[in-house]
C-alpha cells in the first residue's frame, strides 16, 4: 500500500464525518498497515517465530515440555526387509532433520525453507514398540513391560487404533508448521516404515491460557491437575533411572484413544457432572474445597453425614492407595473432534488422545486403569477404542541420533 493511498483513505474516512470510535479503528488499522511501533509502555507480545524448545538434553523434548496447542501422533510398522543397519540410517536422518526443524531451520533436502519461519515450540519425541526390537535383532534389550496392556473390562478396542512398531509424537503451537513437519518425517520414513495410524489432537490456542495451565477436555473438565510438577516428582514417576544407557533418562508412553459420549453428557445437569468427576467444573477444585490443587479429602462428609466426594467418582478411583504412592502418571492429553460418522453411535465424533508417561506402565498405569474400569462413574460416557505402548529412549547430545546406544553394533 502506498503512503499516498493510505493518506487518501484516512482523509476520506475523516471527511465522511466518522465518529470518534470509527476514527480510532481506522487509525489503528492504518498503524498496523504501515508497521508503526507500539507505544513504549505497551508490552511486546511473545512471538511464535522466536519460541524454540531445545531438542537435545538428558530427556527427549515433548514429555516434560508444557503441552503445545496441536498434536500429530503417528504410529508406524517396520517394513519386512528393514534390518538394524537400515534402522540406524533412518534414525540418523530423522534425528538430524528433527533437530534442524526444532530450531526453525529447514532440513537440507527440504526445498521449502519458508515453512520454517515460525518453529512455534515444535517438538519431536520418538517411541519404540515391540516390533522395533524384533526388526533390529535387539529383543534382549526390550523392557519386560513393553507389550500390549492387559485387557480391561471396559475396553472396546479397534485394530485401526492399536499398537505400532515405532511412533512419533510431534507437537507445535502452529498447525501449519506441524503439518509440514509431520509430512516431511513421514516422507523420509517411507522407505523403511508403513504408517499404521495417525491421531491428531488439539488444546486451546497459544495465548488463550497460561502455558502451564491445566487444559480442558471436551466434557469441560480440567484434565491433568494431579500431574507431577517438581523435578523430584518427575524423577520418581516419569524418568527411568535403571537399565542400559539408551534407556536411562527415557520413559514409557501409553496411548489410549477414548471416545466420548457428549450426547449423553449433555443430559446431565451441572451438579451431576461434578458428582461424577468429584471436582467442580469451573475451578477443578475437589468437591468441598476451593482451589484446583487443594488435596482431595475422601473422608469429608456434609451436614447429613454423607460423603462429599462419591467413592466411585473419577477423582476417587484415580487416586493411588496410601500404600502405593507411586501409582501416578504424567498425563499429556489432547482432544480430537472429527466429522460425524454415518454409522456412528453419537452425533459427535469426539474424544481424547490420552497420552501418559511413567517409568513402568504395569506398575503405574495398569493398576489405575483397573480401578477405573471396575467402578468409575465416568465409564458410562467414555469408551476406550485404541491402545498402544512404547518405550522412549533417553535424550540426545548434539552429535547423537535417537536410540544410538541401542542400534550401534
Amino acid at each position: 500500500m502506498s503512503s499516498n493511498l493510505s493518506r487518501r483513505r484516512f482523509l476520506t474516512g475523516l471527511g465522511a464525518g466518522a465518529g470518534a470510535g470509527a476514527l480510532s479503528i481506522a487509525a489503528a488499522g492504518e498503524a498496523a498497515a504501515i508497521g508503526l511501533e507500539r507505544e513504549p509502555d505497551e508490552p511486546e507480545l511473545p512471538r511464535l517465530q522466536t519460541q524454540v524448545v531445545e531438542f537435545d538434553g538428558e530427556h527427549q523434548a515433548g514429555i516434560a515440555t508444557p503441552s503445545q496447542a496441536n498434536l500429530w501422533l503417528i504410529a508406524f510398522d517396520v517394513k519386512e526387509d528393514v534390518d538394524r543397519a537400515r534402522l540406524r540410517g533412518l534414525m540418523r536422518v530423522w534425528t538430524q532433520d528433527a533437530r534442524r526443524m526444532s530450531k526453525g531451520e529447514a532440513p537440507r533436502t527440504d526445498l521449502e525453507p519458508e515453512m520454517y519461519e515460525a518453529p512455534a515450540n515444535l517438538t519431536f519425541t520418538v517411541g519404540l514398540g515391540e516390533g522395533f526390537f524384533t526388526a533390529a535383532d535387539r529383543e534382549d534389550e526390550k523392557p519386560e513391560w513393553l507389550e500390549p496392556l492387559p485387557e480391561y473390562s471396559t475396553d472396546e478396542l479397534r485394530d485401526e487404533w492399536n499398537d505400532g512398531d515405532l511412533c512419533l509424537q510431534i507437537c507445535c503451537d502452529d498447525p501449519l508448521m506441524l503439518s509440514h513437519a509431520a509430512r516431511f518425517m513421514i516422507k523420509n520414513g517411507a522407505p523403511y516404515l508403513d504408517v499404521r495410524w495417525v491421531q491428531m489432537g488439539f488444546l486451546n490456542a497459544r495465548g488463550a491460557k497460561e502455558p502451564t495451565a491445566t487444559p480442558r477436555n471436551r466434557f469441560g473438565q480440567l484434565d491433568g491437575t494431579v500431574n507431577p510438577r517438581e523435578e523430584g516428582d518427575f524423577n520418581r514417576i516419569v524418568w527411568i533411572d535403571s537399565g542400559p544407557d539408551w534407556l536411562r533418562g527415557g520413559s514409557a508412553m501409553v496411548v489410549r484413544r477414548i471416545e466420548m459420549d457428549i450426547d449423553g453428557w449433555d443430559i446431565l445437569d451441572r451438579p451431576s457432572r461434578e458428582e461424577v468427576a468429584g471436582r467442580t467444573l469451573d475451578t477443578g477444585a475437589p468437591l468441598g474445597k476451593e482451589n484446583e490443587f487443594d488435596p482431595v479429602d475422601l473422608d469429608a462428609t456434609d451436614e447429613y453425614g454423607l460423603p462429599v466426594i462419591d467413592r466411585n467418582s473419577h477423582v476417587a478411583r484415580s487416586m493411588p492407595p496410601k500404600e502405593y504412592p507411586n501409582q501416578q502418571i504424567l498425563r499429556r492429553v489432547y482432544n480430537y473432534d472429527l466429522p460425524p460418522e454415518s454409522d456412528g453411535r453419537f452425533t459427535s465424533n469426539t474424544g481424547l488422545v490420552f497420552i501418559c508417561y511413567q517409568k513402568n506402565p504395569l506398575e503405574q498405569f495398569d493398576p489405575i486403569q483397573k480401578r477405573l474400569a471396575e467402578a468409575d462413574r465416568l465409564n458410562e460416557w467414555i469408551f476406550h477404542i485404541g491402545s498402544a505402548v512404547f518405550v522412549m529412549p533417553r535424550g540426545t547430545t548434539g552429535d547423537e541420533y535417537w536410540a544410538q546406544d541401542l542400534l550401534e553394533d
